[in-house]
């Protein structure tokens, strides 16, 4: 008779800790615990980091993984490493640390623990199946620069649960090559919103489908949902089946875009369209406020138009005083549902803003 390994469990007790650098490696042949009771703070200086190349917390090539504990992992960001960050204008940037750093993980669990002040993204998933993130608590300043709160990106059936992320990038960014990811009662804010993308520069990129953004709450972000693609770039993956439904924005800047022609900082040129195909997506259930008066832009690819996008029972308020509050189309032909409180795609109208409405009255 074959015997099981028992679970193996790591505990970091109570107090405050300092960790310069952690890798664990698997394959393991049982269940692995990591329960943080205390607060574990990283080195303030990155360039002290041992392998400056690597993260700060790595975890690898583990089956039946848990994190837990209520404990805080502390990046110290703030202290030096925010002031070296130049790479929205700098592609030879210097590289910083991610704080949690899963990869090749499955059947894992990350809950009850907070990531704080990462010195680059909060935390990424990559190459991983079937792992969820529940009440996972992600704290950082609105200002502090690229501190994505998590990103996934070549996985399959990964889940954000119940969790609170306040960042200063994507609360959620979402690369490629992914299927079934699930972002459900999640509260942004502030931050960038939640985002596919952007996609598009690498041609090796591959299709991503089944994406659930549900029941969320956008506090103060930039966005709320998005999707980024990139002009005149080779890749020609497919984006489908997607799902933003049940969302409250409260102040949130454009709350919905689909941006297929996304060029930061100049990094492109505009002169070809993106080759990336949007199709299947649903829209319903937004309401609440947005400072923005664009509340809605579907500026979709002339070289791949979007199909099959629906929008149901829209009701946004804009609190603003810039115009009226309208929708923003291009390249794409919705289905409409339900009520809407705003002119959905159509050409030069718009309801009244509150205070336009007021002085009008």
């Amino acid at each position: 008779m074959e015997i099981t390994p028992e679970a193996s469990k790591i505990t970091i007790p109570a107090g405050t800790w300092t960790l310069n650098q952690a890798r664990l490696t698997g394959p393991n042949k049982s269940p692995v615990e990591l329960e943080v009771l205390g607060t574990v703070n990283a080195n303030p200086d990155p360039l002290k980091m041992p392998d400056k190349k690597g993260e700060w917390i790595t975890i690898n090539y583990v089956d039946h993984f848990t994190l837990s504990g209520g404990g805080v992992f502390d990046g110290q960001g703030a202290a030096q490493a925010w002031k070296m960050n130049d790479c929205h204008k700098n592609q030879n940037c210097m590289k910083l640390p991610i704080n949690l750093s899963f990869n090749f993980i499955n059947n894992s669990v990350i809950h009850d623990v907070t990531s704080k002040d990462s010195k680059n993204f909060h935390t990424n998933c990559i190459s991983s199946g079937n792992v969820t993130f529940q009440r996972f608590r992600i704290s950082a300043p609105g200002d502090s620069p690229n501190t994505d709160g998590i990103h996934i990106a070549r996985s399959n059936m990964i889940n954000v649960l119940d969790s609170v992320i306040e960042t200063g990038d994507d609360c959620v960014s979402m690369g490629d090559q992914l299927t079934q990811v699930r972002i459900h009662n999640v509260t942004c804010g502030p931050g960038h919103g939640i985002s596919i993308g952007s996609l598009g520069r690498d041609p090796n990129e591959k299709d991503v489908s089944g994406i659930y953004v549900t029941n969320c709450t956008f506090i103060n972000t930039q966005n709320g949902v998005r999707i980024k693609t990139w002009a005149s770039a080779p890749a020609t993956l497919q984006i489908s089946d997607l799902h933003f439904e049940d969302l409250i924005m409260v102040n949130a800047s454009s709350p919905v875009i689909i941006d297929q022609q996304y060029c930061p900082w100049n990094q492109c040129s505009l002169d070809k369209p993106s080759l990336i195909k949007v199709s299947a997506v649903t829209i319903k259930n937004i309401k609440g406020t947005t400072n923005t008066a664009e509340a809605i832009t579907l500026s979709c690819s002339p070289g791949k138009p979007c199909d099959g996008v629906e929008i149901g029972n829209i009701d946004l308020t804009y609190t603003g005083n810039l115009g009226t509050i309208t929708t923003k189309c291009a390249n794409v032909k919705p289905s409409l549902v339900g009520n809407q409180n705003i002119p959905i795609c159509v050409a030069g109208a718009g309801a009244p803003a509150p205070a336009a409405a007021a002085a009008a009255a």
